[in-house]
């Protein structure tokens, strides 16, 4: 629990809840050195196989504070995108799969949080928007997570008009991996979470941590280092088990449950 990010967990689900809706869920400094602490504490909660990102008041993230942004000199600056840089590296380097849960709107730096993140589930009524270019500051670091989630066409559209998306185009282009009507954004998510959490913890790590390692690097070598992942990882227990458990046609009893029974 901090100033501006309440955490909470249910069984292995934990929910990192960006809370500044005074502020329309702002990225100040503060709230993103909170955040990258709440994601960095669970790479160390073996317990916690998922994260849930949400947020309170009516919208998502409306970016960073623009009231710091302005007037700061350029130490000051540095400071505020060397933070939300930290803390899109921690969302995709803790070893848990990172599911957005986004209602309103997500701008600027609050779009960059949902391209950011593993899955995204969006609000029918949900919008997304890097408008930097309207005001002088074009989205250089949301631009980074965007473009590896949507197209370069998309991606440029986006940058160059600052128009929102909505969330059905969202889905189409890549940004989010879901779109429920906003009565069922809660069950959705959490039908979602439950999904991905009945899956070996040990290989959903090595299945994210695979994933950004291989996407950006050409195909041959992205196939030599997936061949040696995979060999790795078919030799670990809960590989042989779950082998086992398909050959034998029964459900498989992962290392982490053994743990937790034990």
């Amino acid at each position: 629990m901090s100033q501006y990010v309440d955490v909470t967990v249910h069984n292995t689900i934990a929910t990192v809840t960006l809370n500044n809706p005074a502020k329309r869920g702002a990225l100040s400094l503060a709230a993103m050195q909170q955040l990258t602490c709440a994601f960095q504490d669970m790479r160390a909660r073996q317990n916690i196989h998922v994260v849930v990102l949400a947020s309170k008041g009516k919208v998502f993230s409306a970016g960073h504070d623009l009231s710091e942004v302005h007037g700061a000199d350029e130490d000051g600056q540095r400071e505020i995108f060397e933070a939300c840089t930290e803390l899109m590296l921690t969302i995709q380097n803790i070893p848990q799969p990172v599911i957005a849960k986004v209602h309103g709107l997500a701008t600027a730096a609050g779009c960059q949080l949902v391209a950011t993140c593993d899955l995204a589930v969006a609000a029918a009524s949900a919008q997304f928007a890097t408008p930097g270019v309207r005001i002088g500051l074009f989205c250089s670091t949301p631009m980074v997570a965007l473009s590896r989630a949507v197209s370069r066409k998309m991606a440029m559209r986006m940058l160059l008009t600052g128009e929102p998306l909505d969330a059905d185009d969202a889905l189409i282009h890549g940004l989010v991996s879901h779109v429920a009507s906003d009565e069922d954004l809660d069950t959705t998510v959490q039908a979602l979470a439950d999904r991905v959490a009945e899956a070996s913890a040990a290989t959903v790590s090595i299945g994210k941590q695979a994933f950004y390692e291989q996407i950006n690097v050409p195909t041959v070598e992205a196939y030599e280092r997936m061949s040696e992942v995979m060999t790795q990882n078919a030799i670990l227990p809960d590989a042989q088990e779950g082998i086992g458990a398909f050959l034998e046609k029964r459900e498989p009893v992962w290392q982490h449950r053994k743990q937790q029974e034990g």
